[in-house]
């Protein structure tokens, strides 16, 4: 990647913390912010944090509406200690927040390294917890600090953390009326690191009638590797109507299959490895993931680099129909050449498998169900849709992304790439002309510079939510005040802006008349 392309995407204008708008929460005692979820419905930002659950104002963050409590026993907390864990850690992180049907909440914590869940109700403008308390082990870490994912489908939970105490037993699962959960197999998981669970509806854009896919994306030790140690990106596939084998996978993934996910853009054969993806649903009838990814460790300081890589559910698509890998004797692993069973190992169910009496996965046979055992990775590696990065940084640690598309005056369709680092600043990057990217601003988030860890945007209001251990903030990304002049505005090609000539000032388009702007 040649120096110029990286230099062009610098951010234009860098707008400090004194310079913004910014609204914060932040009170005495409050810390350990480890959840955050936005709630359009009720009007609230609810916030997971350590041994309790509050909910802001979605308008004002500033507001606090509501707070439940949900504190760990001294028993508890003397016991956890007792373990070996710093007395620090000994409490209940919240973790997981998820909405089931009803509106209640599905809440997890770390409950002195012993997950336990429950439901929170808010209603008449209170929390409250229904004290009904669940095992959640395997829905959540035990750790307080483990990266893991999670995502509701309805009142389905789909989870990828460690299940036990030591953080040993990396399972990806399904919680509910028909669990499933990853075979204990090293060339399945291999010291994993669990970034993000993403569904799409495959079944609306496909004429095969398939059905619907759930995606798991994250870092491993490759397997295929000769040397060890050597951290790689993938990505992994299992069905929604997956429910296992008859005899061979009993209540396992019979559809589980994973990917290299390629975005070449280090030096000297650096590892590029994956940090959070979010899902852009029917762009043009083609769902498309973007991803942050970095390259260089944490105390590599200004060698680090981080890119956004952009992967269309086609191409993803057609990696996992491809060849597979298999494991020699030797240890080694060669693209398998032998025959292939009927149907494609790992597909998921549709029209000519319903026609030759495969309706289920339990109709599937053990042939099948030993090879989807034996040969999870596939030999195609899944690269960006550009066919390199749409953006590089030297220097910088992209963290979050969320991706907004955005018509602007001129009719046009834009992709608006809000981009966390872990320096706390936020990266405004448009996507003009299918590839062409540009950072058009940079906003810092926190006064003083801490990691982005999370994001949520009410696209209907251009509110951008974002905290990280120890304050919540909102912004408007939508604010165009700090264009002041008419060129200022113009030339600074952000889609959310444009020049109101009546009121003689740069304003959001959304929603505006196009004869005053």
């Amino acid at each position: 990647m040649s120096e110029g392309f990286e230099t062009s995407n610098k951010p234009r204008r860098s707008v400090s913390f004194q310079e913004m708008n910014v609204k914060q929460f932040e009170e005495s005692g409050f810390g350990g912010l480890r959840s955050l979820m936005m709630r359009d419905d009720i009007g609230q930002l609810v916030i997971g944090a350590r041994g309790k659950v509050l909910t802001l104002s979605l308008d004002d963050i500033t507001k606090k509406t509501s707070e439940a409590k949900w504190s760990v026993s001294s028993a508890d907390k003397a016991l956890c200690q007792m373990k070996g864990k710093d007395m620090k850690d000994c409490d209940n992180f919240i973790r997981t927040l998820h909405t089931m049907k009803d509106g209640k909440m599905l809440v997890c914590g770390t409950n002195a390294f012993n997950p336990a869940c429950d439901h929170v109700i808010f209603k008449n403008g209170k929390l409250s917890l229904e004290g009904k308390k669940q095992v959640g082990k395997g829905k959540v870490p035990f750790d307080p600090y483990e990266r893991f994912a999670s995502l509701m489908d309805g009142n389905t939970l789909y989870s990828a953390v460690s299940s036990n105490f030591l953080g040993t037993e990396v399972l990806f699962q399904r919680h509910g009326l028909n669990p499933l959960k990853t075979e204990m197999k090293r060339s399945w998981f291999n010291e994993p690191t669990m970034i993000s669970i993403s569904l799409v509806e495959t079944s609306k854009n496909s004429d095969s009638g398939e059905d619907d896919n759930v995606f798991l994306f994250f870092t491993e030790s490759a397997v295929e590797e000769r040397h060890d140690n050597i951290r790689v990106s993938r990505i992994a596939r299992v069905c929604k109507s997956d429910l296992g084998g008859e005899r061979t996978l009993q209540k396992r993934w019979t559809s589980f299959l994973k990917a290299r996910l390629d975005c070449q853009f280090g030096d000297g054969g650096l590892p590029t490895l994956v940090q959070d993806v979010f899902l852009l649903r029917d762009l043009n009838n083609e769902s498309v993931f973007y991803a942050t990814l970095t390259s260089g460790s944490e105390s590599s300081g200004g060698c680090s680099k981080s890119a956004v890589c952009a992967y269309k559910l086609s191409d993803i698509t057609q990696v996992f129909s491809g060849r597979f890998l298999t494991e020699r004797e030797s240890g080694r692993w060669d693209t398998y050449t032998g025959e292939e069973p009927f149907p494609h190992p790992g597909s998921c169910i549709n029209d000519e498998m319903r026609a030759n009496g495969v309706t289920t996965s339990l109709d599937l046979s053990d042939k099948t169900l030993l090879f989807v055992k034996n040969h999870p990775l596939m030999e195609g590696v899944v690269t960006p849709m550009t066919g390199k990065p749409l953006l590089v940084q030297t220097g910088t640690r992209f963290s979050k992304i969320i991706v907004d598309q955005v018509t602007s005056l001129d009719g046009r369709q834009h992709q608006v790439m809000l981009i966390g680092t872990d320096s706390g600043w936020l990266q405004k990057a448009v996507r003009f002309d299918g590839e062409d990217v540009h950072v058009i601003e940079e906003l810092q988030l926190f006064r003083t510079p801490q990691p982005v860890d999370f994001l949520q945007l009410a696209s209907k209001t251009g509110q951008l939510y974002s905290g990280t251990s120890n304050i919540a903030v909102q912004v408007d990304v939508r604010d165009c005040s700090r264009y002041t002049s008419c060129n200022d505005c113009l030339l600074s090609r952000d889609p959310y802006c444009g020049w109101d000539k009546i009121r003689g000032q740069c304003a959001s388009v959304v929603g505006a008349s196009t004869g005053s702007m």
